[in-house]
């Protein structure tokens, strides 16, 4: 058998086979609670061996995108009950992936129309929030320029983070992923040309790792290590992300930071694929000697380069992200040959019904 077609055990935790659906925003959900066609999306795409859900705000502070499924009320809990026992009926494994956008958030998405919070007030430059423009209907927009947290709040942004991921168990999902990646908060933090604090938050590079350790080690204790993982971007240069002197290093110290609390994975997100610079060469195996649990990583794969970074064993998983958005059967399509369908680009976030979500047939229908 194809080593990306077998199974794999993550933390007691069997996945059928060592495909990832990666994290993707689709801003479907109308008040912000899945509904019935979210929980046919992910039915629909439960043959990957482990699904990473669409990042759920953990507040609505931590909002960045109108119509984000959240994990902050019991309604969203009932509504992601019925997520995870679709995934579960259909022998898949389902992590919730909570998230805080920090500063690519707008005021129209914020609690009584206040700024967005950061690590510091600098305004994201060239980042666009899905929020309510002037005319008050849905778009894309320029971030609002954020306020710089004080010492004493960021404790209740862990949180924030601790209370979601309590309700995740509750919901029903295998475990949690924290999104320390792609320009959101945690990344405001550990890049020092956006936090220019004073205080132990800020400063040198343990300080700036901080706040993400604090928080995997808080959630850690909630819900267990087993379950925890969390997404990075090393040298990621979404959202006014720009590069620093002591970048490799400070990359190297989250790794160490990680490998000693044992958590369940990293996911390491490569922007390559979205535009950006992407991580250098050989950075991934650089990782892993730090990092020697299990390690997953998107990135424009595809069966014959995600089978090529198993058996080398730089990778543990494969993530794929927008292949899953046209083809609900990408694995069944990737294990028998068959050619993929292109997702419409047009319907990739925000529009209403079925179009562009769970519209896109399976490979047998279309013969």
């Amino acid at each position: 058998m194809s080593i990306l077609f077998s199974p794999f055990t993550l933390c007691g935790l069997t996945l059928k086979n060592r495909v990832v659906m990666a994290p993707m925003t689709r801003a479907r959900a109308l008040n912000d609670i899945p509904d019935d066609l979210t929980v046919l999306y992910y039915r629909q795409r439960a043959g990957a061996g482990l699904i990473v859900s669409e990042g759920v705000p953990v507040s609505i502070q931590g909002r960045g995108y109108l119509f984000n499924p959240g994990l902050y009320n019991q309604e969203q809990v009932e509504g992601w009950k019925r997520v995870t026992r679709a995934v579960h009926e259909e022998g898949g494994k389902i992590f919730a992936q909570l998230w805080h956008v920090g500063r690519v958030s707008h005021t129209t998405l914020q609690p009584d129309g206040g700024a967005p919070v950061s690590s510091s007030h600098k305004l994201a430059a060239n980042s666009l929030a899905y929020a309510y423009n002037e005319e008050h209907e849905p778009g894309q927009i320029q971030a609002s320029a954020p306020r710089a947290l004080s010492t004493e709040e960021i404790p209740g942004i862990t949180n924030d983070f601790v209370q979601a991921a309590r309700k995740a168990m509750e919901a029903g999902f295998d475990g949690v992923e924290i999104h320390g990646a792609n320009g959101y908060l945690f990344e405001q933090f550990i890049n020092p040309t956006v936090n220019d604090r004073t205080d132990h938050y800020g400063g040198s590079i343990q300080n700036r790792i901080r706040l993400l350790l604090e928080t995997i080690d808080a959630v850690a204790q909630e819900v267990g290590r087993a379950k925890v993982g969390v997404r990075i971007s090393p040298f990621g240069r979404l959202f006014d992300m720009a590069p620093f002197d002591d970048e490799a290093q400070t990359w190297v110290e989250v790794a160490r930071g990680i490998q000693q609390r044992d958590i369940a994975y990293v996911h390491l997100s490569d922007q390559l694929t979205i535009g950006a610079e992407g991580m250098p060469d050989g950075f991934a195996r650089s990782f892993r000697e730090t990092f020697r649990g299990t390690l997953i990583a998107a990135g424009g794969f595809d069966r014959e380069s995600a089978e090529r970074a198993l058996e080398s064993g730089e990778l543990d998983l494969i993530a794929f992200g927008r292949p899953f958005i046209a083809n609900p059967d990408l694995v069944e399509r990737m294990k028998n040959g068959w050619p993929l369908a292109t997702p419409d680009r047009s319907t990739f976030y925000g529009s209403s019904g079925k179009k562009g979500y769970v519209d896109y047939p399976v490979y047998e229908s279309v013969e």
